[in-house]
């Protein structure tokens, strides 16, 4: 009663101070692209998407028509659901083991980062989770009894999960695996209600699959062929290692453990501590198997937590064989693990903290800047003609403007991201995918940093090709232009004439984040196609520090550009300059470029940060 009475309130406080702290969280955070695009299908409500079933855009929609337009409104559903996770988890896991293990199971699942960070963010994985949850726990009661309680909370979970997300499959194909391998389960799926309740499940994939039927399939080829290489690629041991650190270490290895019992069958174990054991190593250890095949160029840490979810059931017996010092190094690390990635979010709704991250990897370029955006683009639309069309050049910018200026309706240009990410079939669907014509004025938003660096000067050719010549651009520089915006005026008729682009360039020497004297050396290159380069300012913080000597050979750089540059002066286009830093205090300033074209347009590049001694 005692160990019942502190698992209950270390769980109780641990949850309420988590929860709180979610919600705050995700009331500042912006809107991560997936979670816009879903806010964007949820004003445009259908029974299934070309990306997903319907259940999160309904939620997004459902959320946003109760609270208003505003972030927290769009993710107040999924922190709903992501709330109730823990305490689900309590009840099967009290339900087999007793009143203890389920509060510290559920308090195992408020503390994985992967588990008690969801909700955060408007994704399916979240009602997902809850439907692994539901449907977890009616098969451990059906093991024990068949009765129509247990046949309907499979239903449920079952109809939850065919809302969800195409992965859900995966978890009925190791759900009924789990009770084949049992002797309990294979007569447990021999009771007639049992199929009924998986009858109800297969209908909840009905709009989905009408969806596909109808459409060529295009979901379903997204989410099984085009985004998977399925070739052997070695990303799948750093897959494992971001799963030990997403899981945390010893909760991690805790897990195998279980899945290695489980797997085995130890005498030790009951049917229902099997069940769950062989449900989350199944689940696991098939995803293991799948990231060193499957796509690796997406998030996909996530994957394997409904079957963390089914292993955390259990994972509370195991530590009580441990000796007591490792079973307060597994749950403290667990807390840490949880509280680092609370701050990552924290960070990231931050301004001034994502700014002093700006130009390293951890930069979260998905989450930034969009407010800012929009502030520009509603300044310039200010100047433009009275009708002036808002386009997009890719469903990112689009669906996140969208957000932004509360409108759903603003049209993209046919992109790569739209395919890589299976959204160009829906945006077809909606009318909103541009070709590129017109008879009125445009303003055309293009995303820069949406696009490989190697490949920015052929995407600028391509949208030359698309919508005609470029005008110069307004340069929107978010983050020392870590996101990086070029807002065009298009007038009503396509202009005719040579493709002059924006500029392209880098700075070579120093690198990035690199220890410089207060006199040191700029080396780089510029091209703009059409009329080139006339001159390069370097900067420091923002002022105009040196002003570079122009005209120097690059050949290297026509193998870089694929011999894409139409600059007049290629291959002499590389600049350097001496910067004399004078009395500015030491530590990290931010360098950048801007560069005059020979068309007299003014355009300031990305900064790069350089610790100053």
């Amino acid at each position: 009663m005692e160990e019942e009475q502190r698992a209950r309130r270390w769980f109780l406080a641990v949850w309420a101070i988590v929860t709180v702290v979610k919600v705050a969280i995700a009331a500042r955070l912006p809107l991560f692209v997936d979670e816009a695009f879903y806010w964007q299908e949820g004003r445009h409500l259908a029974a299934a998407y070309s990306d997903l079933p319907g259940l999160t855009a309904w939620l997004t929609r459902l959320g946003t028509e109760l609270g208003g337009h505003h972030v927290l409104a769009v993710r107040a559903p999924f922190l709903l659901m992501a709330a109730l996770l823990p305490w689900l988890v309590a009840r099967s896991a009290a339900h087999w083991f007793g009143p203890a293990i389920g509060w510290q199971a559920a308090l195992l699942v408020v503390l994985m980062p992967l588990s008690g960070t969801l909700g955060l963010l408007a994704l399916p994985d979240v009602p997902m989770a809850l439907a692994t949850v539901l449907c977890a726990d009616a098969g451990a009661r059906l093991l024990r009894e068949v009765d129509a309680m247990s046949a309907t909370e499979l239903a449920l979970g079952l109809m939850l999960g065919a809302l969800s997300h195409y992965r859900f499959v995966g978890v009925i194909g190791v759900g009924l695996l789990a009770l084949l391998w049992l002797p309990e389960g294979r007569k447990v799926l021999r009771d007639a209600r049992v199929w009924v309740s998986l009858a109800v499940g297969v209908l909840a994939w009905a709009p989905l699959l009408a969806w596909n039927l109808e459409y060529a399939d295009a979901g379903l080829r997204f989410q099984l062929l085009d985004r998977h290489p399925w070739a052997f690629h070695g990303d799948g041991f750093r897959f494992l290692l971001v799963q030990a650190a997403m899981a945390t270490p010893l909760l991690f290895w805790a897990m195998l453990v279980v899945c290695r019992r489980g797997i085995r069958g130890d005498a030790q174990a009951g049917t229902a501590w099997r069940y769950f054991a062989l449900l989350g190593a199944v689940s696991t250890l098939g995803f293991f198997v799948l990231g060193f095949f499957a796509d690796n160029e997406r998030v996909s840490f996530h994957w394997p937590l409904p079957g963390y979810l089914a292993l955390l059931v259990v994972v509370p017996l195991l530590l009580r064989e441990w000796s007591p010092a490792w079973r307060r190094a597994t749950w403290g690390v667990a807390a840490i693990g949880t509280l680092l990635m609370l701050g990552y979010y924290v960070a990231v709704s931050s301004p001034g903290l994502r700014a002093q991250i700006a130009g390293s990897k951890y930069y979260p370029e998905n989450f930034a800047g969009w407010d800012a955006l929009a502030e520009e683009v509603q300044a310039m639309r200010a100047t433009l003609p009275a009708g002036t069309v808002l386009l997009a050049d890719n469903f990112k910018t689009g669906a996140e403007l969208g957000f932004a200026l509360g409108d759903a309706e603003i049209a993209v240009l046919d992109h790569p991201l739209n395919h890589k990410h299976g959204r160009a079939p829906q945006l077809q669907l909606w009318g909103l995918q541009h070709d590129g014509s017109r008879d009125t004025p445009l303003l055309l938003v293009v995303g820069a940093t949406d696009v490989k660096f190697s490949a920015l000067l052929a995407h600028y050719q391509q949208l030359c090709r698309v919508v005609g010549p470029l005008p110069p651009a307004r340069v929107v520089n978010i983050d020392h232009g870590a996101r990086r915006f070029l807002l065009f005026a298009l007038p009503a008729e396509r202009g005719q004439g040579d493709c002059i682009t924006p500029v392209v360039a880098n700075i070579d020497v120093p690198q990035a984040g690199a220890r410089v004297e207060r006199r040191f050396n700029v080396g780089g290159w510029a091209v703009k196609d059409g009329v080139g380069v006339s001159k390069v300012e370097v900067l420091l913080d923002g002022r105009v520090v040196a002003e570079a000597t122009y005209g120097g050979a690059n050949e290297w750089l026509r193998s870089f550009l694929k011999d894409a540059s139409r600059d007049p002066r290629m291959p002499n286009v590389q600049f350097t300059a001496q910067v004399d830093a004078g009395d500015v205090p030491a530590g990290r300033h931010w360098l950048g470029l801007r560069v005059t074209g020979g068309d007299g347009s003014v355009e300031t590049w990305a900064e790069q940060p350089v610790d100053i001694q």
